[in-house]
């Protein structure tokens, strides 16, 4: 047992306190005492405990409060909590605080025995994590996450730091770039990674159906509830929840998500009752967040209340020397799905998707290196297996594809983006908004304002 295994005693009773640090100075561990709230957060920043064991009613500041105090600000500090007047409802909320456990008094010093040393081999087990963790950034790779360059390494970087936390993130970046992604390696190296990850797509809900979808509803509550529905917020409960493209949720519902990620309490359409639900929130979109605020897409106040940490995502033209990594990365996994076997990929085919400018960036990276093992025959995909013309349309940057004139208004360029786009994808409606960088419900509004135009 090492001297690094510090442990801080808060317990107002001076003859427990004392007893208790001398039974665990004798069992080796280095240990420090106060006798309040207040003197234990002064001892915390001298002495830097590994775990603190206290007293759950103290008068001024109490355990509770210490806890709650430092849940946000130091998350790998484990708290053992002791109280002679337990009860379900302090254990429950002391263990949404992030309390490790929650003994009685008078302590068991062996079950007290038994608590420590499990509770420094998880400490232990962490921080070998960590360490796996760094060195997997340092290779580039972390999570689902694969890039040795800057950019990504920065994205790493941020990742890891704030993934501890509970910290809202509102994660930008286009379309195919890796949102989602980097929103569930935040999770799973967050401290809630056993619980739920909950991904919504408010682009692919219809707005009458937003609320009910994100909060819930009583059956009965509208026409057509005919049975009750958990909401989102429930299903992520003690998790993480994903609101992907947040600039697409109505107003009304924004508002109402403010109020939740305030109180932390979720009310079901049509119930009078609040829930209190503890989620993460994590939120993406692929417009530039400071405009959908300018536009009216995005409330003001939500914005600030989710950026409290803005982890960016970089179109991957801008990160090629990414390529090799990601092209590996991504056979393995599609190898692994359609049980084949290729291994490699040609020189000169690589050498041409540097060439490309990947406007749906990763996701259509995936999208042709599946599309080539599937059709390809030996181990190797060549650059004939992409099925992608590099010579040619807009997206290649040469002179035969979208035409463009001065004196155009941008409403037409853009016209002639997206049936361009169209033409190149055979009218893939999907691929063609993810090349885009737009949602499929921008591009489908978009259509449907070409159609309304007179023709002539």
């Amino acid at each position: 047992m090492g001297k690094s295994e510090k442990i801080l005693v808060v317990e107002d009773d001076p003859h427990a306190r004392q007893g208790l640090a001398d039974l665990l100075g004798a069992w080796g561990y280095e240990t420090e005492a106060a006798g309040d709230g207040n003197e234990a957060l002064q001892k915390i920043a001298a002495f830097n405990p590994a775990v603190v064991i206290s007293d759950l009613r103290m008068p001024g500041v109490s355990g509770m409060q210490l806890l709650r105090v430092l849940h946000s600000s130091r998350p790998s500090l484990r708290f053992i909590m002791l109280t002679g007047q337990g009860t379900i409802e302090d254990a429950v909320e002391a263990t949404k605080l992030g309390a490790y456990n929650f003994l009685e008094k008078p302590v068991d010093p062996k079950k007290l025995q038994v608590e420590l040393r499990n509770c420094f081999e998880r400490l232990e087990s962490e921080r070998q994590l960590e360490i796996a963790q760094r060195r997997l950034r340092d290779l580039g790779v972390l999570g689902s996450l694969v890039g040795s360059s800057p950019q990504m390494q920065e994205v790493m970087r941020l990742i890891g730091m704030v993934a501890p936390s509970s910290a809202s993130v509102l994660i930008t970046g286009e379309s195919g770039t890796g949102k989602e992604l980097a929103a569930r390696t935040l999770h799973e190296l967050s401290p809630r990674q056993a619980k739920p990850f909950v991904a919504v797509n408010c682009a692919a809900i219809p707005e009458s159906l937003m609320e009910s979808e994100i909060f819930g509803h009583e059956k009965g509550s509208f026409t057509g509830a005919v049975d009750r529905r958990i909401g989102c917020f429930e299903l992520a409960d003690g998790g993480t929840l994903l609101l992907d493209e947040i600039g697409e949720m109505p107003m009304a519902t924004q508002a109402k998500l403010l109020r939740v990620l305030e109180d932390s309490k979720v009310r079901r359409l049509g119930s009078r009752s609040e829930i209190s639900v503890d989620v993460r929130v994590l939120a993406a979109t692929n417009k530039v967040p400071e405009d959908a605020v300018v536009q009216g897409l995005l409330r003001r106040d939500l914005y600030f209340r989710l950026n409290v940490v803005n982890v960016v995502m970089p179109p991957l033209r801008e990160h090629l020397d990414d390529l090799p990594d990601l092209t590996a990365a991504l056979l393995d996994n599609l190898n692994r799905k359609h049980g084949r076997a290729v291994k490699t990929i040609a020189p000169e085919a690589l050498n041409a998707m540097r060439k490309y400018r990947w406007p749906g960036n990763v996701r259509e990276l995936r999208n042709v290196l599946e599309r080539a093992l599937v059709t390809c025959s030996g181990d190797s995909l060549g650059k004939e297996n992409l099925g992608l013309d590099f010579g040619k349309g807009a997206v290649s940057g040469s002179d035969d594809g979208l035409r463009l004139q001065a004196g155009m208004t941008v409403a037409e360029a853009e016209r002639r983006l997206i049936f361009e786009t169209l033409t190149f994808t055979e009218n893939n409606k999907t691929r063609a908004a993810e090349m885009l960088a737009i949602s499929l419900k921008t591009l489908h509004n978009k259509l449907k304002e070409y159609e309304a135009e007179p023709q002539g």
